[in-house]
């Protein structure tokens, strides 16, 4: 049993931690929150006593609503596709290296090392690298000639064609369908697993957001009084490629150690049961290996969110189409002098990180008292 001079201990060497981390981080966070309600910008931002004033939620309206601020929008639209192409393609390529790995007679450690390798370069090396690669005359345009074959004119980075185009007026209409959809989802995995007794507590929940999305989808609610399109710029795939290569051998090492600690009773028995090789691996692998998924899927998302250093050294801080809300912060506070609008941008990061990790945090918490 510990005694009250232990507990004196450890608060003793807890507390400068504590008390650095409320200042220089929650302290922090909370004064960019208070500066994103103020007009704190232009020519105030160099003054020594700057004269501030309280403009409430106004610039957060201007980045949704602001005719000047079409750029953000853009930003956010690369910003989800890059996130959805990047988390998904990582966890792909993760799950089939380690698959294939883990069936390695010899050899396991070379590749493995090899795989691994690129997560150790600094997104800047790594942006570097593939700059030069990417380029329109040359790289991997390139490759092709060395077989007799014309040069591939793919513009990857410098390509300002898109496709799945959308009238950002109606985004409204659109996240509330997205809302629908996964409302839907919960509720078919609540009734496919059984637990109709937890569906059941939850049903008054599901039932006003249910009401809200539908409300939401049917009525005539627009952000813009004009259409304003966005969609998802081609040159991203140069991006993601880039960020998928570094980050692939990450989600490798969590699957193969997922795969490791499988028990091979288990497989044996499905063995037994006349399974075979593809059926074990869906049956029973890829079902065990969900806490990887979701912890790759929380840990990718983070990164995706609050990319910078790659596209900055990529395409530049001034290329549009492979922009994200982080790149355009550091254009507003550092070359704008826009200090306020800034720190708007970085808290709509900090809510879209949050929104991503504490559901996670608050489910492993629930887990591990269970």
């Amino acid at each position: 049993m510990q005694s009250r001079r232990d507990w004196i201990a450890a608060a003793a060497i807890l507390l400068p931690s504590i008390v650095l981390l409320g200042i220089f981080v929650y302290g922090f966070i909370g004064h960019s929150i208070r500066m994103s309600t103020t007009d704190w910008g232009q020519e105030a931002a160099m003054l020594l006593k700057p004269q501030i004033n309280y403009i409430g939620m106004d610039n957060y309206r201007a980045l949704f609503q602001g005719f000047l601020n079409i750029r953000f929008r853009q930003d956010l639209t690369n910003m989800f596709f890059f996130i959805i192409l990047f988390v998904g393609l990582s966890l792909l390529a993760g799950l089939l290296l380690a698959t294939l790995i883990e069936q390695l007679v010899w050899g396991e450690v070379f590749f493995r090392t090899v795989f691994l390798y690129p997560m150790s370069l600094s997104l800047v090396v790594t942006g570097t690298i593939w700059r030069w690669m990417l380029q329109p005359r040359g790289g991997i345009n390139v490759l092709p000639t060395l077989l007799g074959l014309p040069a591939g004119q793919f513009l990857w980075l410098s390509s300002r064609a898109q496709i799945l185009v959308f009238d950002w007026s109606n985004i409204v209409h659109y996240g509330a369908l997205t809302l629908l959809v996964g409302l839907a989802v919960l509720c078919l995995g609540h009734w496919r697993r059984g637990e109709e007794r937890k569906l059941y507590l939850k049903l008054p929940i599901f039932t006003g957001l249910f009401a809200v999305t539908v409300s939401g989808c049917f009525t005539d609610l627009k952000l813009l009084d004009y259409p304003e399109q966005h969609g998802f710029n081609v040159a991203l795939w140069g991006i993601v490629a880039a960020s998928v290569w570094q980050m692939s051998g990450y989600t490798m090492a969590l699957y193969l150690a997922g795969l490791r600690t499988i028990p091979d009773e288990l497989r044996e028995a499905a063995k037994v049961d006349g399974a075979s090789r593809m059926q074990i691996y869906r049956y029973v692998d890829l079902p065990l290996l969900k806490p990887i998924t979701a912890s790759a899927v929380v840990i990718l998302g983070h990164i995706a969110l609050k990319i910078f250093d790659l596209i900055f050294a990529m395409a530049g801080p001034d290329h549009y189409p492979t922009s994200v809300p982080a790149i355009t912060m550091f254009l507003k506070t550092f070359r704008g002098n826009e200090l306020a609008v800034g720190s708007s941008i970085g808290v709509m990061l900090l809510i879209l990180v949050s929104l991503l990790i504490i559901p996670y945090l608050i489910s492993s918490f629930r887990q591990g008292k269970g």
